[in-house]
Order: structure tokens, then C-alpha cells, then sequence
């Protein structure tokens, strides 16, 4: 009996453990893509649509529609495990009380045997009239075995009622919490379609723009191509100063590459086990706007964008922080990044551009982390606050996102 006591104990507790856990792991999971929505909500509210940060904002948009559908999903997750409990909580109830009302007409039964034999006999005349003293010891021990059965038998019926209870108080809540996803799901959908008639809005505007908005993607793709020059000089001024460099033992990677002392070997090869693991080059609110790459837009014809790292939306007042150990390469001013800082790491090389003020002076020694410069945040793009971010291995470019701990 204690064993089908224990049985019957688990198979409640186990699936309720487990269905608790993966309802757990989904709220979580909603409430971090909520905590996105609002982070790309707040950019949005920050930053004026124009012409200038049109694709950003679509982006944003996009974005904020992707999450918004995960997170329809996952409440959609939520409610299925809800439902298959309801289901399995009625079905275990159900059963309960078929146990429930057997065990009750069993022990409705035995009492009733008890009472018609009550005047039969008694039980001292039962022990009494024993054939010899073991027989008399017997049947004692047989009588209040019985006793304890009758007893066991009435504390087993009312621990099931009160597991019964529980467990219809479970369902309730569990139909009460279904209730609440429902609504929840409601409002997500209700924002969802408000969210994706603000990005066809933008859309359409941007299409009776499109001749605008391709010139001003020339212009920045000749700004993109001065900066990727004025990279590539620096690099090779450097590269030819090491090889010059005969104070110091200098060996390169690669032929034609940049000649490290022990010191830049041994950061270059910590930056590179690194890999997918340096942190993001700002801290607070931000979210990618621009990826690394040649990207065709989806939802406008001819227009397509060529990034040689990624563009990190923000809010004002934010700053640029060095990903690694390093030294300050270069600082330099062009023409629609504002300012820009480089940070070598051996032979890797981070950039940091659109920068409004900066804290650091080619030669300084910067520490993962370190504070570089404050972000400018551009009226003629809405008030946009926006990082430009790139990360090179010799003379070559990366795409930074796979390094970088997402």
C-alpha cells in the first residue's frame, strides 16, 4: 500500500514539476524579447523619421515586428502546455475520484460488516475462546491490524480528498493563468498590426522617395569608401614602420603583414581566442541597424547597401568602449563619420567612427571596456545616435558580429 501510496504521489508531482519548468522557461524567454520590444521602442520614439535614417528605421521596425511575432509565439507556446495540463489535471482528477469512491464503498463495506457482526461477538470472547495462548496472541494482533487498516484506510481517503482539492485549485489557476495568455496574446497581435501598418506607411514613403533616398546611399557609399582608403593608408604606414622598426624583434603572421614585437603577438593571439566573446562596443540600449556586408532591401526594389561593419543604433549620450586590450592607432576626422578612433590589437584592428568627442590620443594604452569617446547624435538624421563599428585582421576586413558576445 505504501508503495502504491508513493507511485501514485510521483505521477502528480513529476508531470507538475516538469510543466512548471517549461511554462517557467517560456516567460523567460518572452520577457527578454519583451525587454528588446521596449529597447527598439524607445530608439523609434527617439528618432525622427527622415529621408537620412530611413533604412535604419525600417530596420528598427523590421526588427520590432520579428520580435513581436516571437513573441505571439511563445505565448502561443505557453497556452498549448497550458492546455495539454488542464487536459491532464481533469483526466487525473477524474481517475482520483473513481479511486476516491471505491476505496469508499470498500471501506463503507467493511465498517458495515463490523457493525452486523458487532453483537455476534465480541472481541475480548474472540481472544478468550482461543484453543491455546498462541492462537489467543494471534488473533489479538489480528484485531488491531485490523484496527490499523480501518484507521490507514480513513487517513487514505481524506489525503486523496485533499489532493483532489489541490488539484482542482491547480486547474482553476491554470484556467485562470490561460485566461490572462489569451489576453496578453490579444494585445501583442492588436500592436503587431499596428506596428506593421507603421512600417508599410514607411515603406511607401521611402518608394515615392526612392530617387532621394538613392542619392543619399551614393554619397554615403563614397563617405564608407574615403574611410575604407584612409583605413587602408594607415595600415600600410604602420605595417612600413614596423618593418623599419630595428630597436625592437618583429616577426609578422603573414607576408606583407604587420611585424609584431612578443608583446603584440601574445595580445594578438589572446584577441583572437577572444572570438565570440569580446563585448559589444557600447553599453545601455542599442540594437544593430546595419549589418556587415552587401544586403538587398526586401521590401524596396533597386535599393541595396554595402557595409564594411555594422551600424549600432543607440540613445544619446551614449559612449564608444574599447572591446579589447590595446593601443590607440589612430584618431582622425572625415566627412560623415565625424570623428574616428582605431584601436590596434596585435594585428587586429577595431574602428569606432561617428564619434562627437573623443577621450583618447593616438599612443594611449586602452584596457577592454575603456571609455574611447562619446557618440554623436546627428539632428539631420533625426536625432539619431548611431556607432559605426568595424574590426580588421591585417589589411583585411571581419565581420564584427561573430566576434562579438551576443
Amino acid at each position: 500500500m505504501r508503495w502504491r501510496i508513493l507511485i501514485w504521489c510521483t505521477c502528480l508531482v513529476l508531470p507538475l514539476l516538469a510543466q512548471q519548468s517549461l511554462v517557467k522557461n517560456l516567460e523567460d524567454q518572452r520577457k527578454k524579447i519583451l525587454d528588446e520590444v521596449e529597447v527598439t521602442s524607445r530608439l523609434l520614439t527617439e528618432n525622427k523619421r527622415t529621408v537620412n535614417n530611413a533604412l535604419n528605421r525600417l530596420n528598427l521596425l523590421t526588427q520590432q515586428i520579428n520580435s513581436r511575432k516571437r513573441i505571439i509565439n511563445l505565448l502561443n507556446e505557453e497556452i498549448k502546455v497550458i492546455d495539454e495540463d488542464i487536459l491532464y489535471k481533469e483526466r487525473q482528477i477524474k481517475n482520483l475520484e473513481l479511486d476516491l469512491q471505491k476505496q469508499k464503498e470498500n471501506y463503507a463495506e467493511a465498517i458495515r460488516k463490523i457493525y452486523l457482526n458487532k453483537n455476534k461477538q465480541n472481541h475480548l470472547l474472540f481472544i478468550l475462546s482461543a484453543e491455546d495462548f498462541a492462537q489467543s496472541f494471534r488473533r489479538a494482533l489480528y484485531l488491531r491490524e485490523y484496527s490499523e487498516w480501518k484507521k490507514k484506510q480513513a487517513d487514505d481517503i481524506l489525503k486523496k480528498q485533499i489532493e483532489i482539492n489541490e488539484q482542482k485549485n491547480r486547474l482553476l489557476k491554470n484556467k485562470e493563468s490561460k485566461l490572462a495568455l489569451l489576453d496578453d496574446r490579444k494585445k501583442e497581435e492588436n500592436q503587431l498590426n499596428k506596428e506593421e501598418a507603421a512600417k508599410k506607411s514607411e515603406v511607401n514613403d521611402l518608394q515615392k522617395n526612392q530617387k532621394q533616398l538613392t542619392q543619399k546611399l551614393a554619397e554615403k557609399k563614397k563617405q564608407a569608401d574615403v574611410l575604407n582608403k584612409q583605413i587602408e593608408k594607415i595600415i600600410a604606414e604602420e605595417v612600413a614602420s614596423a618593418k623599419e622598426d630595428t630597436q625592437k624583434e618583429r616577426t609578422t603572421d603573414t607576408k606583407g603583414g604587420y611585424a609584431m614585437t612578443k608583446e603584440e603577438q601574445a595580445l594578438s593571439s589572446n584577441f583572437a581566442s577572444n572570438r565570440g566573446k569580446l563585448p559589444f562596443p557600447l553599453r545601455g540600449n542599442y540594437k544593430i541597424v546595419a549589418y556587415y556586408g552587401v544586403h538587398q532591401h526586401k521590401e524596396l526594389k533597386n535599393i541595396s547597401t554595402n557595409n564594411n561593419g555594422i551600424d549600432i543604433e543607440t540613445t544619446p549620450d551614449n559612449e564608444a568602449r574599447s572591446v579589447f586590450n590595446g593601443v590607440v592607432s589612430r584618431v582622425f576626422t572625415l566627412p560623415g563619420y565625424n570623428n574616428s578612433i582605431i584601436v590596434r590589437h596585435g594585428n587586429y584592428l577595431t574602428l569606432y567612427s561617428y564619434l562627437d568627442q573623443v577621450y583618447v590620443k593616438q599612443g594611449d594604452k586602452v584596457k577592454t571596456g575603456d571609455r574611447l569617446g562619446k557618440i554623436y547624435t546627428d539632428p539631420e538624421k533625426g536625432n539619431s545616435t548611431l556607432l559605426h563599428f568595424e574590426l580588421w585582421k591585417e589589411q583585411s576586413k571581419q565581420d564584427p558580429l561573430p566576434w562579438l558576445n551576443k
